[in-house]
């Protein structure tokens, strides 16, 4: 037997014990008494039973079956994925949409917890917590100081519903400590980043992710918009790694008529699953141009691809991640969970947009985009590869492809000037909250309109910056215009959230301006 496959077969051992709910237990010298007729649970109960009794070494259970079960999924799909217990509430509060704690943004300045923005409808507001707001104590525990780490914050300010927690404040503005009671509640992690008119009828929603509440917010951008006067809609996808397929099909069921396939699936017993549009659509007459680049991924291609099979609207950008596998989330019993691909799911032509994988390659898989940038797909279509044995044809005889992700319509570069390096963006974004924490009663003053149109001290904030990197690094030409973008964008964000940061730069966003040029021809 090799050597090195022996963890392999224990990992497989144990995990099957668990899966099919095998409890410790037994007298370990049964081990000894194994015969042909001994059921594969048996076998597995007395093997793990005699570890534990008899093992030369103390082992820690939790670590050695985690190891395991990630060894077995590790030789499955990249997206069969275990979910430790530590992780999974982090995860399905992600994927619900929502938490329970004291609903605010923080970053640790000084090793103190500042409130970068309170979040709309959470307890936080409701307590009068503002922006620049230090948090020092909660309850009797302290949460400052250089041996108080940021990742356990969530232990104090999360928490049951209704559940008191008085907080001491530090508020810098007026230099006043204080203590605030409040209880903690439901806290909304918002899908739609962003929903504005990008001008007189185009209007522009930005979905971050498919949770279950995001259906619910796109509905009600989507309605805000078309009362605005909106007859196209720019739904951007970048960067969204998908989420539920169903609310990815209560999205498309507003673009497309009554009947209309948006998607099948496909599970090992080649049972057929397929969806299609009803007649409750908001939006079955309007125009739309789908933004997508190589981020997007899962649900945010369900709807790229349903949205071209059918010959509608436009999607614009560069190939899309090619995630088309579905999977089940199964709770293992202790807190921890498995995600198990147990479906392949294909556009309405019959395309596949999974693309190749292998068993062993889950780095290599999750590391594609150096791959692309080196063959020059990401500023170049034609650098893109293609099997014509993968070539489907929609209704209207647009040639579309299977194999790889969705391939827009409409093509755009990665756009190389306006790159910053992680230092740039790292530093940046906290010169930005330092300048409004600073600054703040003078910055408060601002509405998000004029900040945009006016706030003209670019250059003075810049050079500003520049003293606080002085020594450190010195950007080329090229990128100081756009670190002078990011940064008026960063402190919008400080001030008004993620719509001050896209606002500012969407101005200089190659693909809007594409769909706006788009727009101008068909005029």
């Amino acid at each position: 037997m090799n050597k090195n496959n022996l963890p392999i077969y224990f990992a497989i051992a144990v995990i099957l014990g668990i899966l099919i709910g095998v409890f410790f237990g037994g007298n370990s010298n049964d081990i000894l008494s194994l015969n042909k007729n001994t059921s594969q649970e048996q076998k597995i109960k007395r093997l793990i039973n005699f570890i534990e009794k008899d093992y030369v070494d103390d082992v820690n259970t939790d670590s050695l079956l985690d190891g395991a079960i990630n060894q077995m999924l590790n030789k499955l799909d990249p997206h069969s994925v275990y979910i430790p217990k530590e992780n999974l509430q982090a995860v399905t509060e992600n994927m619900q949409g929502n938490f329970v704690g004291i609903g605010v943004q923080f970053r640790m300045i000084n090793d103190s917890i500042t409130v970068v923005q309170p979040i709309k409808g959470g307890p936080s507001i409701k307590a009068g917590i503002k922006a620049g707001d230090r948090i020092l104590m909660a309850d009797k525990d302290t949460l400052f100081g250089k041996n108080f780490r940021s990742g356990i914050v969530p232990k104090y300010l999360k928490g049951k519903p209704e559940t008191e927690v008085k907080l001491q404040i530090y508020r810098k503005s007026n230099d006043s400590l204080f203590y605030v009671n409040l209880k903690r509640g439901k806290v909304n992690i918002k899908s739609v980043d962003l929903a504005y008119m990008i001008n007189d009828s185009v209007g522009y929603i930005k979905l971050d992710r498919f949770a279950r509440n995001t259906y619910r917010e796109f509905k009600t951008s989507l309605k805000n918009l078309k009362s605005k006067g909106m007859t196209d809609l720019v739904l951007d996808l970048r960067g969204n790694g998908g989420g539920f397929i169903d609310i990815a099909n209560r999205i498309l069921d507003d673009f497309l008529e009554k009947d209309k396939l948006m998607v099948f699936t496909k599970n090992n017993k080649n049972k057929i699953e397929e969806y299609f549009a009803t007649s409750t659509g908001m939006f079955e007459q309007g125009g739309i141009y789908v933004l997508i680049d190589e981020n997007s991924a899962s649900a945010s291609e369900i709807v790229a691809g349903a949205l071209q099979d059918n010959d509608k609207g436009t999607i614009i950008g560069r190939r899309s991640f090619g995630k088309g596998l579905v999977q089940i989330e199964m709770p293992l019993g202790d807190g921890s969970a498995v995600r198990l691909t147990t479906a392949r799911y294909y556009t309405p032509t019959g395309r596949s947009i999974q693309k190749p994988y292998e068993s062993k390659g889950k780095r290599k898989y999750y590391r594609d985009y150096q791959k692309r940038l080196a063959s020059g797909e990401l500023l170049n279509k034609d650098s893109i590869k293609v099997l014509d044995s993968l070539k489907f044809t929609t209704p209207k005889g647009k040639i579309v492809y299977g194999g790889g992700g969705i391939i827009p319509d409409v093509f755009v570069p990665i756009d190389t000037t306006a790159y910053m390096s992680n230092f740039f963006f790292n530093t940046i974004n906290n010169f930005a909250f330092d300048y409004v924490d600073n600054n703040r009663k003078k910055l408060e003053k601002w509405d998000i309109d004029s900040f945009i149109n006016n706030f003209d001290n670019e250059e003075e904030v810049f050079d500003e910056y520049l003293s606080s990197i002085k020594d450190k690094a010195t950007p080329s030409y090229k990128t100081k215009e756009t670190i002078k973008r990011y940064l008026k964008a960063s402190i919008a964000n400080v001030l008004f959230g993620d719509v001050g940061f896209y606002r500012i730069i969407h101005q200089e966003d190659k693909m809007l301006q594409k769909v706006l040029e788009l727009e101008s021809k068909e005029e």
